[in-house]
């Protein structure tokens, strides 16, 4: 399953995922509180999808935007 994840690093509000609704389908708001520094706001990204998700931090990929607030990250079940 491929999912559209907007990234916002360094918020006071994480660790929090907001759904929301868009005519081209859903979008997850990723609210985390490291920074986007040598990949920490990625790890915690796929630290916090895979408990919202319950699977392993292994079957979450960030397949692009690895540098992006906008990402689309592959969830195996």
């Amino acid at each position: 399953m491929n999912v559209t994840v907007r990234v916002k690093p360094g918020s006071r509000k994480g660790p929090l995922i907001e759904q929301e609704l868009t005519p081209d389908g859903e979008i997850l708001t990723v609210f985390v509180q490291q920074r986007a520094v040598d990949g920490q706001a990625n790890s915690a990204v796929v630290e916090l999808l895979a408990k919202h998700f319950n699977v392993p931090r292994s079957r979450i990929e960030i397949v692009r935007g690895h540098s992006s607030r906008l990402k689309m990250v592959r969830v195996d079940r």
